[in-house]
C-alpha cells in the first residue's frame, strides 16, 4: 500500500522530502559513505513527520549530452555542464535502492525515486508503489509510457509546460492506466524567486482536470512563514514536493532551496494550524456557537403594557435581545393572539403568554 496514495485519497496533506542526491555531499560533510548518509537523511525525514522520501535514479551518459548546458544558480552550482554535474551523483544502482527500500519499511517512511531511463524504471518497478515522472520528461512521451504500463499511480511534475504538452501527457497515462494521477504544479528555476511562484496556477489546474488530485513541487528557498507551501495548500495543492537536505548552506546541487529537517517540521505544523483554522464547509450553526446564537439573536419583546384579553397587534410588540422568546420571524404567530393576562412592559414574549 501506497501512504502518499492513502493519504490523498482521503484529502490528507502529504509532504514528500525529495533527498535526490543531496546525500552524496551529507556523506562528504560527515565523513561516511553515500549509503550511510542517505540512511540518515531518510531517518532524520521520518523523525520530522515527513510521509515519503524520494530519491532521482540516472546514469549521467542516458540522461545528458556532454554538451548539455547549466540551467541553475551558478553562484550556488558551479558547474556548467548537465553531464559533469550529473556524473558526480551516478553511482548508485539496483542493489542500493533495494537496500534504501528496505530501511524505508523497516522504519515506516514511503520509498520512491524517479527514474530517468527504462533501465531504471525497470528494477524501481519491484520497490515503489508510485512513480514518479519529472517536468524535463514532459514531453518524453515513449517514456511516459513506458512507465504508464507499470499500471501504478503517477506523480507527474508538470514545469515549464503549455496546456496542451500536460493534456498530451495526462492522455497518454489514461491510455494504459486508471490509477491516481498527481499534477504537481512545479517551476524549473533554481531557485524558485517568490516573485515567480505563480501559485495561481494551482487553481486553474484544479478547475482543468478535475478528475486528479492537483499538488506542488517547491523550488524557492525556505522561509520561517512558509507562506509559499501555505498558499498552495489553500489554492488546493495537497501533496507537496520539496527537496531535502541536512545542511542549507552546502553549495552545489539541491540545498541551497531545499528544506532542512526543522523546516519540515515547521511546515507540517502550518498545515495542521491552518487545517485547524479552515474547519469544513458544512453550512450549519457550530455547537460553540450555541450559547452566542441565544444570546446575540433577538426575540419578540412587548412595547408597553399589554392588558389581558387584548388582541396583540405589530405596534404593541419590538425585537430584543436575548433570543430565548418566540423569533421575530414568526411574528404573524403572534399578531392576531389575545394577552393570556397582563403583559409588563419590556416582557420577552412566550407560548404560554397568549390564547386565541
Amino acid at each position: 500500500m501506497s501512504t502518499i496514495i492513502d493519504r490523498l485519497s482521503e484529502g490528507k496533506f502529504t509532504l514528500i522530502a525529495e533527498i535526490g542526491v543531496n546525500y552524496y555531499d551529507i556523506a562528504k560533510k560527515e565523513g561516511i559513505s553515500a549509503m550511510d548518509a542517505a540512511k540518515l537523511m531518510v531517518k532524520e525525514a521520518k523523525d520530522a513527520g515527513i510521509h515519503a522520501v524520494k530519491f532521482q535514479t540516472y546514469k549521467a551518459g542516458t540522461l545528458a549530452a556532454k554538451a548539455s548546458p547549466s540551467y541553475w544558480d551558478l553562484t550556488e552550482e558551479s558547474t556548467t555542464s548537465q553531464y559533469e554535474l550529473f556524473k558526480k551523483f551516478d553511482s548508485f544502482g539496483y542493489e542500493e535502492y533495494k537496500e534504501l527500500k528496505n530501511y524505508c519499511d523497516e522504519i515506516g517512511i514511503e520509498f520512491l525515486s524517479t527514474a530517468f531511463d527504462y533501465e531504471s524504471a525497470d528494477y524501481l518497478d519491484e520497490l515503489m508503489e508510485v512513480y514518479k515522472i519529472s517536468s524535463s520528461d514532459l514531453s518524453n512521451i515513449p517514456f511516459i509510457e513506458y512507465q504508464a504500463k507499470k499500471d501504478k499511480p503517477i506523480l507527474l511534475s508538470i514545469g515549464a509546460s503549455e496546456l496542451e504538452e500536460i493534456e498530451r501527457a495526462v492522455d497518454t497515462i489514461r491510455a494504459h492506466n486508471d490509477n491516481q494521477i498527481i499534477l504537481l504544479h512545479c517551476v524549473l528555476e533554481y531557485p524558485t524567486p517568490l516573485e515567480h511562484a505563480n501559485l495561481l496556477k494551482i487553481q486553474t489546474l484544479k478547475e482543468q482536470f478535475t478528475d486528479l488530485i492537483i499538488g506542488y513541487s517547491d523550488h524557492t528557498k525556505p522561509t520561517e512563514s512558509n507562506d509559499v507551501i501555505k498558499t498552495a495548500y489553500n489554492l488546493g495543492a495537497i501533496c507537496v514536493e520539496k527537496h531535502f537536505t541536512l545542511d542549507k548552506t552546502l553549495k552545489g546541487n539541491d540545498h541551497y532551496h531545499a528544506m532542512d529537517p526543522d523546516d519540515a517540521r515547521r511546515i507540517l505544523k502550518d498545515i495542521e494550524t491552518l487545517d485547524m483554522i479552515r474547519g469544513n464547509k458544512e453550512l450549519k450553526c457550530l455547537e460553540t456557537e450555541q450559547t452566542a446564537r441565544l444570546n446575540a439573536r433577538r426575540s419578540i419583546v412587548s412595547n408597553g403594557l399589554i392588558k389581558a384579553g387584548s388582541e396583540i397587534t405589530e405596534s404593541m410588540l419590538t425585537y430584543k435581545r436575548p433570543g430565548t422568546g418566540i423569533s421575530p420571524d414568526r411574528i404573524h404567530e403572534v399578531t392576531g393572539k389575545k394577552a393570556a393576562f397582563d403583559i409588563a412592559d419590556d416582557t420577552i414574549i412566550t407560548e404560554d403568554m397568549l390564547t386565541d
